[in-house]
């Protein structure tokens, strides 16, 4: 067994590839008409489509159940891109307890998406303000030698 990728319905299939394009820089890489693939194996499938190979029109969207994870090397840099916008957020910028920053917000469908601030970078920075890779390590909860390797990224 291989996992393939994740799917999604999505009520205006054009709005979707517009909105993955020019908020996350996803380009369709596949296009089946019903169904396309973006960069890095997201599929995106018409609500009609995904209703008729269910077998009912009991779509939830907005369910809140699960997300799409991103990760972003220049995190300042996506934030800025996504100033402008109009997002619904689910929350604004955060910091989690290991210090790793991220945001989410909303597709147009509800789904909602994380962008988060990846790992290397989060060491880079703790390193940039004067941490060493041991209190990286203790503030980050994870082994020093996680810590090197992603500073070595």
């Amino acid at each position: 067994m291989k996992f393939s990728n994740p799917l999604i319905a999505v009520a205006d299939l054009d709005r979707s590839k517009a909105f993955y394009k020019e908020v996350l820089g996803l380009s369709v890489i596949l296009d089946f008409g019903a169904n396309v693939t973006l960069e890095g194996g997201l599929s995106l499938q018409t609500l009609d489509t995904w209703q008729d190979f269910l077998g009912t029109d009991q779509i939830t969207f907005f369910s809140r159940s699960s997300e799409l994870y991103f990760v972003e090397e220049e995190f300042d840099r996506f934030l800025e891109t996504l100033s402008r916008f109009d997002i619904r957020y689910v929350h604004p910028l955060k910091e989690h307890r290991w210090g790793q920053r991220v945001v989410r917000f909303y597709d147009p469908d509800g789904h909602i998406i994380e962008v988060g601030e990846s790992l290397a970078a989060v060491c880079r920075r703790f390193l940039a303000q004067g941490l060493t890779p041991e209190e990286i390590a203790l503030r980050m909860d994870v082994p020093l030698a996680h810590v090197m390797e992603l500073l070595a990224q």
